[in-house]
């Protein structure tokens, strides 16, 4: 938790949720909310592809969006999947695998240029992992990245990153690990902190809910944006989980117990801001 500030006393740490809503109130018209999507607005799943937003996520988001300045999603999915999961609330914005694309207010998709060459390596990788990876490994093919899901196989987890180790140096690709996966993605500087950091220059507060490592970065870009100016407020919240939960709960302002209680957390936000 952050400590007390002197310049600031009326936003001290820890905060509680009705805290850190009602201060969000007085900005709202300057307030981006920011979505991590799996483990966060979505339980994780053994199939990936099965995966959608949990009940009353889509309701709230989409009355938030309404309320706040902007809402965006910022998950290691690619925006297409991410934009069938949305498509009924088509003014959030999409950011995808990590930032290397976008996609803002249901426009087309937008890739970042310098990963663009690296789609051949990775559809190759793709194919090298499904040969040569042991039964029970998910092999999900992303077009600029690869995840290797070992969830069915947690026994399979060292053989399984160590081989994602060794075709990263091989390949000259960056590492992201996750909640029972080992992601490989081209060595372009985009990341959820990059991402977030850039979003919330002009922002007078700005929320980010996430649930894994990969979104404690978010968190820093925070905190970062709050140093910077004494009048910006930004709130960190972490989805619990036993995997990699505490690690990002430690890093966080608030908790919640699951996407699922997420969608009323939400909820009771909209009438708050209201």
């Amino acid at each position: 938790m952050r400590p007390f500030d002197p310049g600031n006393p009326s936003l001290t740490r820890p905060l509680t949720a009705d805290q850190a809503w009602r201060a969000t109130r007085d900005r709202v018209g300057r307030c981006l909310l920011f979505f991590d999507f799996d483990g966060t607005l979505a339980p994780v799943l053994d199939d990936p592809t099965a995966v959608r937003p949990a009940p009353k996520v889509l309701a709230a988001i989409d009355a938030l969006a309404g309320v706040v300045q902007r809402i965006a999603i910022v998950s290691a999915r690619p925006v297409e999947f991410l934009r069938e999961q949305f498509s009924s609330v088509p003014h959030v914005d999409l950011y995808g695998l990590y930032g290397l694309e976008h996609s803002h207010d249901a426009g087309p998709t937008v890739t970042e240029p310098a990963a663009l060459p690296w789609v051949p390596a990775m559809a190759e990788l793709a194919e090298r992992a499904r040969a040569e990876l042991p039964a029970g490994t998910l092999v999900e093919y992303k077009r600029l990245s690869v995840a290797l899901h070992y969830r069915t196989a947690p026994e399979m987890s060292g053989v399984v990153e160590a081989w994602g180790l060794a075709q990263a140096e091989r390949l000259g690709l960056r590492v992201q690990i996750g909640r029972m996966v080992i992601e490989l993605k081209p060595p372009v500087d985009r990341d959820k902190g990059l991402v977030i950091g850039e979003a919330v220059e002009s922002a007078g507060c700005a929320w980010y809910f996430g649930d894994d490592v990969s979104d404690i970065k978010a968190f820093t870009a925070l905190r970062a944006r709050e140093q910077a100016d004494p009048e910006f407020f930004g709130v960190c919240v972490a989805v619990t989980n036993l995997e990699t939960g505490h690690e990002v709960a430690s890093a966080a302002d608030l908790t919640v117990e699951s996407p699922e209680a997420l969608g009323d957390f939400l909820t009771s936000a909209v009438h708050t801001l209201t």
